[in-house]
């Protein structure tokens, strides 16, 4: 039997990047995956290159009343709920705090907390219901923090409380909550970014190298962590803040 057979998970965000390698890896463990994200061409692009049954919704996970509608129409196609995973996320500007302009801090609190606030918020009878799993997208700099990047660093660092927090009130329903935390990632966007750098091979080179086992994984890496996490396999594990980076939060490297 695969890991996730019959399982229906909320996924935010995951249409592009790490949240799409989370659905083909959802979906391979036999999850019915329920993708949420902002771009319908995006959703539809990566409805047609996974088989199965699943569903695409456009929804602004900082808007309560898209979320609202987002989990009625989950509920209303598989009758339930057996996980959400928080991972939609935007990165915002590269500033100190002080250069940020509140339209920016606004952004990234509404995006990468308050979506979580809302997800959880409209979708917990039917976790409690399912004694479902709470899994959400976190980053190594949450927790180590990262220069110029300020605002950013505290919605994860916001992340990993909330999952310590949530995880401690909702044991008493059944329900884990967890979260995965990588460092770097190679995704459409920071492949991007990387070849917009005056010297992409120098980029590439220190991303590969902030990692102690020597690369900047794919997406694939973490998405496999995230099945683990909403298995059976990981069902005495919840508070988790599970670091997926190769190591770089060890220390230095020369």
């Amino acid at each position: 039997m695969k890991e996730l057979e019959g399982k229906v998970i909320f996924l935010t965000g995951g249409s592009d990047g790490i949240g799409f390698e989370c659905f083909n890896a959802y979906a391979a463990a036999g999850a019915h995956v329920v993708i949420v994200a902002i771009d319908q061409d995006q959703i539809e692009k990566a409805l047609a290159e996974v088989p199965g049954n699943h569903l695409g919704i456009l929804c602004n996970v900082a808007v309560a009343s898209e979320v609202m509608h987002a989990i009625s129409k989950t509920i209303e196609k598989y009758g339930k709920i057996d996980a959400i995973h928080n991972n939609a996320g935007i990165a915002g500007a590269s500033k100190m705090l002080h250069e940020t302009s509140e339209e920016e801090w606004d952004a990234l609190m509404n995006v990468n907390l308050r979506g979580i606030f809302n997800t959880i918020k409209h979708g917990f009878e039917a976790l409690v219901a399912s004694k479902g799993c709470i899994l959400n997208t976190s980053s190594m700099v949450g927790e180590i923090g990262q220069s110029l990047h300020a605002a950013y660093t505290a919605t994860k660092g916001g992340v990993n409380a909330l999952t310590k927090s949530m995880a401690l009130d909702y044991a008493p329903f059944g329900i884990r909550v967890n979260a995965v935390s990588p460092a770097g990632v190679w995704t459409p966007m920071l492949r991007s970014w990387s070849q917009s750098q005056q010297d992409p091979a120098a980029m590439e080179s220190y991303l590969n190298n902030i990692h102690a086992l020597g690369y900047c994984p794919n997406g694939d890496v973490i998405a496999d962590a995230c099945v683990f996490l909403l298995s059976e396999k990981a069902r005495f594990i919840t508070g988790c803040i599970l670091p997926v980076s190769g190591g770089a939060e060890l220390g230095y490297k020369r």
